[in-house]
């Protein structure tokens, strides 16, 4: 199976993860936002602030591909991996956790969720990062910030892990955020446009990590 990009650690891979997992060794975590399954339910925002400008020019691509994984690809990824952690995982049907993950979005007003949540298999107690929405250079309707992803390998059950998949990496903010952690990490995306932004935000300078408090 030849990756897309391979690169100090980072590898990414074109395809449906449903043909590439079972292709894959196991990993120490697994942490990634899918397709929720809302496109119908989606407007984005009111403003050209946070990059809603951009998210509506890409709404009918995001339309195309918002759809809930099945429950294979789930299976397979508890399968894989250690630990997960699974943005959206209130639309899915997973194992009852306690350890659930809060984005709380600071900003107010928006038509858009104020809170986002994710599902961990961890056996820890819920924890909570404030983090801004996104600036208007974002590159996928669905973006993530780079701040989140590394909040969420930092965590006292997750700061140790050495490998990291994202199965929906998008625009690559999980590949960023391990390569600015100096983890190893593998992502896949059956859109080849953004695994082209991924590779291209990989190639970009990274600063030396402080680490968090």
């Amino acid at each position: 199976m030849k990756p897309y990009y391979d690169h100090n650690g980072i590898t990414i891979y074109h395809g449906d993860c449903l043909d590439i997992l079972p292709e894959l060794e196991p990993v120490d975590l697994v942490l990634t936002d899918p397709p929720y399954g809302i496109a119908d339910k989606w407007v984005g925002g009111f403003s050209n602030k946070h990059g809603w400008s951009n998210a509506h020019k890409q709404k009918r691509l995001r339309n195309s591909w918002d759809i809930s994984p099945s429950h294979k690809v789930f299976d397979l990824i508890l399968k894989l991996s250690k630990y997960q952690i699974i943005w959206g995982g209130n639309y899915f049907s997973l194992p009852i956790s306690r350890c659930w993950l809060v984005w709380n979005k600071p900003e107010r007003g928006f038509s858009l969720s104020e809170a986002e949540l994710a599902w961990t298999n961890a056996d820890n107690i819920v924890r909570v990062c404030d983090s801004n929405r996104h600036s208007d250079t974002r590159e996928h309707p669905t973006q993530k910030p780079v701040k989140l992803m590394k909040w969420c390998m930092s965590l006292s059950w997750t700061k140790n892990v050495k490998t990291i998949l994202d199965p929906f990496v998008g625009s690559g903010t999980t590949l960023v955020a391990a390569k600015e952690l100096g983890r190893k990490a593998m992502g896949i995306d059956k859109e080849e446009q953004y695994c082209e932004i991924a590779v291209r935000r990989l190639s970009q300078d990274v600063f030396p990590f402080k680490e968090m408090k």
